[in-house]
């Protein structure tokens, strides 16, 4: 509105309100009445007042009786959390797993929390009975691990579909022969998720009110809703649905749009998820939110920069950077980050910080934090990239004809081609030439079993001795980015690293960045921690 109208506005404002105090001082502030009490000359005085008091006291034992039976309830709970020979019922053997956590939390708080994640991820296999392995459609080879696929199909009677996530950063083209591979082996269903953009270059923008669920468009959805319908009536019982994968792939992400509701956290941080979640769909479908995989440390060096977080295993941001970059074609790189033609990493890398003003104390560039801006981007859900399949399909160890059969019994395949072709068609797919090839390091190996992962890392142990720290496992909210730890911290995106160093800091405390060691306040706050705000 105009100033004028605006200040006229104000002025009757005020008016009002003066004319509103001049009334209340006329009258006069009046006291609230006190109670009397019963009179002296009422009859049955005294009777009226034993009434009263036992009235009184009788509220009293109730409350405290209400309060014993609550805890009796919980007691009861927590006996039954802990007891490991309690079976599950059969028609909710996911339910009741969930109220263990607290009991569990008290008895493995001090375990190395990568333990904790294969665990929670053999309970999501478990109770399954189709398994959703989300892909990223930039690099699916790369995205798919062969032992937990070995450990589905050694679970009987389940079956694993493959969901290609982040359909709209690929070429179409790459995305249709993609499909044409992937479908030989298992069932395979197109898909863009409905997610919220949570980069923080937008955070200066104000904040909204919270609104119901809206954020980009969902592309793939009514195929995978179709397809698990359809295997559910033919299978003829409610079923459960795990989503599994690698980091930053998009598995809460798929739930949230297949729910069309903010029900699971999600964020640029890689390893958010860090426990089972269930989330009922319908009253036939339930679907349960798991985990990442831990990468195993024998995988090559690409295939560590892109699939596992930073504090899971040793890896540098200069040098996962860099390999990263020997991956990618150098003129495509070239023209996506509009830099000059550069010989290796560090001369791509320094090219990189001018041109992003990224400069250290004095006014060198910061090539450190210009590789934390390429691996954030890399492994984001912004940079368009693609790998081409392989020229002729070969079926991986664990797989043979009759496996291929089993798992794709139940499906209406027919049905899926035709939604995955309209979900092709539906997705707005980058140029071929703004996108940038990258060479896939095929299979990322994966460890799922809890006793294949050591208690300490060497430099874990070390810390420990020179400083006399317990080892504990942090865990926080999932709608809170962690505090940067060592090897022991679940959480920590490079794309936070850049943004939180300031550029005053000197070379020498660049360099020893990337050591983190967690403070005494951390493990209090992880104490504090309840898990019932996980679960829905």
């Amino acid at each position: 509105m105009t100033c004028h109208k605006r200040y006229k506005i104000q002025k009757k404002v005020r008016e009002h309100h003066r004319k509103l105090r001049k009334e209340a001082k006329k009258r006069g502030r009046k006291k609230p009445r006190k109670d009397p009490g019963v009179p002296n000359s009422a009859p049955f005085k005294e009777a009226l007042l034993r009434e009263a008091e036992l009235r009184k006291q009788q509220l009293e034992e109730l409350k405290q009786q209400q309060k014993l039976d609550r805890q009796k309830e919980q007691n009861k709970k927590r006996k039954l959390e802990t007891d490991p020979d309690v079976e599950l019922s059969n028609t909710e053997p996911v339910k009741e797993e969930l109220g263990q956590h607290k009991a569990k939390k008290a008895r493995t708080g001090k375990q190395n929390p990568r333990r904790l994640y294969c665990q929670e991820l053999k309970k999501v296999i478990e109770a399954s009975d189709v398994v959703l392995e989300v892909l990223d459609a930039r690099d699916p080879l790369g995205c798919r691990c062969p032992q937990a696929e070995e450990a589905i199909i050694r679970g009987g009677q389940k079956k694993l579909v493959l969901v290609l996530n982040k359909s709209d950063l690929v070429p179409k083209e790459n995305l249709e022969n993609w499909l044409s591979y992937l479908k030989k082996e298992l069932p395979t269903v197109v898909f863009k998720a409905s997610t919220q953009r949570k980069d923080k270059r937008k955070s200066s923008k104000v904040k909204k009110k919270a609104a119901p669920f809206k954020s980009e468009v969902c592309v793939g959805k009514e195929g995978l809703w179709k397809l698990l319908e359809d295997f559910q009536k033919t299978s003829g019982k409610a079923i459960h649905v795990g989503v599994i994968g690698f980091p930053n792939v998009g598995k809460s992400s798929v739930i949230n749009s297949l729910k069309q509701e903010q029900i699971c956290s999600v964020g640029v941080s890689m390893g958010l998820t860090r426990c089972m979640q269930v989330v009922p769909l319908d009253k036939q479908i339930t679907i349960i939110d798991s985990p990442c995989f831990i990468v195993s440390p024998l995988n090559s060096a690409p295939a560590l920069a892109l699939r596992s977080p930073a504090s899971i295993e040793v890896v540098k941001p200069l040098e996962a950077a860099s390999a990263i970059l020997s991956q990618a074609d150098a003129q495509q790189v070239v023209l996506k980050f509009t830099v000059p033609v550069f010989t290796n990493s560090l001369e791509f890398f320094t090219s990189l910080a001018q041109r992003r003003g990224l400069h250290q104390k004095g006014g060198s560039p910061n090539v450190e934090g210009a590789a934390k801006v390429l691996w954030s981007e890399w492994t984001g859900a912004f940079l368009g990239y693609y790998c081409h399949p392989p020229a002729s399909w070969t079926p991986p160890p664990h797989f043979n004809e009759s496996t291929v059969t089993d798992m794709k019994w139940g499906f209406d395949l027919e049905e899926l081609e035709k939604n995955n072709a309209y979900s092709i068609q539906a997705i707005k797919s980058p140029h071929l030439a703004s996108s940038i090839l990258f060479q896939s390091s095929g299979l990322t190996n994966g460890v799922i079993d809890e006793k294949d992962i050591p208690e300490e890392l060497p430099k874990q142990k070390k810390q420990r001795q020179e400083q006399g720290e317990s080892y504990e496992d942090v865990n926080t909210d999932q709608g809170i980015v962690d505090k940067e730890g060592d090897d022991e911290s679940l959480d920590m995106s490079p794309a936070e690293e850049a943004c939180e160093a300031p550029p005053e800091k000197s070379q020498a405390d660049k360099q020893s960045a990337p050591s983190f060691v967690l403070d005494k306040t951390t493990e209090e706050e992880d104490d504090a921690y309840d898990f019932s705000t996980d679960y829905v």
